[in-house]
Formats: C-alpha cells, structure tokens, sequence
C-alpha cells in the first residue's frame, strides 16, 4: 500500500532525528566484516536502524536468526516479507556464536523473523542459538526478542525458557486500536501480553520481561500510557519508547515527530507505573543499548534520560 502522503507534504525529519555516519575510528566496519563473513543477518541492517552506526561503531549489534525472509507483513517494518526458500540453518547458531566471542561481547540480542512455516515457529532454534552462545561465552547474558509463536505459545515458550535467557522481549509494537491495522489479522494485542506474562510464569527462575512501542503512527499519548499500563499489569520489567520512521513509501506513513519533551513525560509515565527500565526517546529502539536497560532494571536504577 503506497503512503498517502505525497513526497513533499511528508513531515520533515526534525533536528533531533539526525544521526551521524560511522567515523573510520570506530569498530564500526570490523563489525560489518565479521557479520557478513559469517554469512549473519542483523535486525540493525534488515530494518534499517538508525542507529547502526553508533552500535556498530561501539562493537554491538542486534543478531537476527532463522533468515531474512519474515513470514509476515508488518505496515512499519523494512524487513523483508514473504515465503522463506529454506529451513532453519542448523549451524547458524554456532557461527553466531563465534562472531559474539570474536566481538567479545558481554550482553548478546537474539531476534528473528516471523516463521509461521516452521511446526515450532523458531523455538527450537532460539534454544540452540542461546545454548551456542552459554557454551561458548560462560558468562554471556542473553536477551531474545522473540516472536509471537503463534498456536504453539505454551510449548515454544517452554523450549526456548529452558535455554535459560537472561531477558525474555516480545514487542507489542504499539496502542490497541491501531495493532491490527499495522500488524496484520494474526497479530493480537492480548496475544502479547499474554506471552509475556506467561514467559514469566513458566520460567523456573527469575527471567526480566521486556516490551517495546513505537510512535508516530496515529496513536495519542494517552494511548500510549494505556499501553504501557497495559504491560506493567502483566508484570513486565523493562520497556522501551521510540519514533517510527517510515522505511519506504510502501509503509504506513509518519504521523508525526514526537518531541523529545513528550519522550521525557512518556519516562516519567513509565517511572511511576514501576517499571524497572523505561528507555524512552526519539531514537532507541528495542535493542538499544540493551545492556544498559538490564542493568538499569537489576540494580533498581529505574528510568533512564536519553
């Protein structure tokens, strides 16, 4: 669906979006040559992060498991969408642990694609990849942002929870009334936050949960704080707040820039409703500086001003 808003009578990035360009300093391209050597995928590539650079550049990224081909079509995501040509590469997990131990990393962001052409949707193959990165890093923390497992919630929850990830993360992604109309008829709103109460259940020890909104699609503030609310009452830890950048013309159009004033109230929200961790402002996203949020959460730091 082409945007509804000519070129020209889009909103303007605003001076608070700009990003800069990785220096020749930085460990920005060894990062980019020992991931396409490995043959990996990146959410930080495939979706277009805007900050690719500042991540790249400090040794960190955002892995992506399971392909590139995502089984769904999300009106906001760049990710590539369609019928994915091969199964789960049974040996990625070991190659991804091997580019983390060679980035000597501490704090290791597992995500993927959407696998609805897979009986386990991925599960088994999260396991693996965390079990990969334990073996090989021993004292690695590792967070999974995960899909929705759809149809095999329980079980896909109960295998990938015994590979013990520090962080369990499943993005609502944003308010009730537009989830539908930008996550497709499988997606479900109560479906999320059910995961991610049930991950905390299952768990046989004490896993922090974590949730994302973006913003700028069409929402108001006070569903925003519906929404974060929403996540507090299922007993999520940590959530991060972030403007929504159209990746093409093909996606759902920009809304609006959120001031980076409405960010801080959206922090202060969060902070009072209890959460350990609240990241909110115009460019994090769920990833970002992920070490940064755990840690916030472990040691009660709470809120963070970014």
């Amino acid at each position: 669906m082409q945007s509804s808003l000519p070129v020209a009578d889009r909103p303007r990035r605003p001076e608070w979006m700009k990003v800069r360009a990785p220096s020749a300093d930085s460990r920005y391209f060894d990062v980019r040559r020992l991931i396409h050597g490995q043959g990996l995928h990146t959410i930080c590539e495939e979706a277009r992060c805007p900050n690719i650079s500042e991540c790249w550049g400090r040794g960190t990224a955002t892995f992506q498991i399971l392909g590139d081909t995502c089984t769904r079509a999300c009106r906001y995501c760049y990710v590539h969408s369609g019928r994915p040509e091969h199964p789960p590469d049974p040996l990625e997990p070991l190659r991804l642990a091997q580019a983390a131990s060679q980035m000597e990393l501490k704090h290791v962001v597992v995500t993927s694609v959407d696998r609805d052409d897979v009986p386990d949707k991925g599960a088994r193959h999260f396991a693996a990849t965390v079990r990969a990165l334990k073996a090989k890093l021993p004292d690695v923390s590792v967070e999974v942002l995960t899909p929705d497992f759809l149809g095999v919630e329980e079980d896909a929850l109960s295998i990938l929870l015994d590979s013990r990830p520090e962080v369990f993360n499943h993005n609502i992604e944003t308010v009730r009334r537009l989830h539908r109309k930008m996550r497709g008829a499988k997606a479900s709103y109560d479906g999320a936050l059910r995961l991610l109460a049930r991950a905390k259940e299952i768990a046989d020890y004490p896993v922090l949960t974590k949730s994302g909104i973006i913003v700028g699609l069409g929402e108001t503030n006070d569903e925003v704080v519906d929404t974060l609310r929403d996540l507090r009452d299922h007993d999520v830890d940590v959530v991060t707040i972030g403007q929504y950048l159209q990746p093409s013309a093909k996606h759902a159009a920009i809304d609006r820039w959120v001031h980076p004033d409405e960010f801080r109230w959206f922090r202060e929200q969060g902070e009072a409703m209890g959460f350990g961790s609240v990241f909110s402002g115009p460019l994090v996203r769920s990833s970002y500086r992920a070490d940064e949020q755990r840690h916030a959460a472990e040691t009660g730091r709470g809120a963070v001003a970014l």
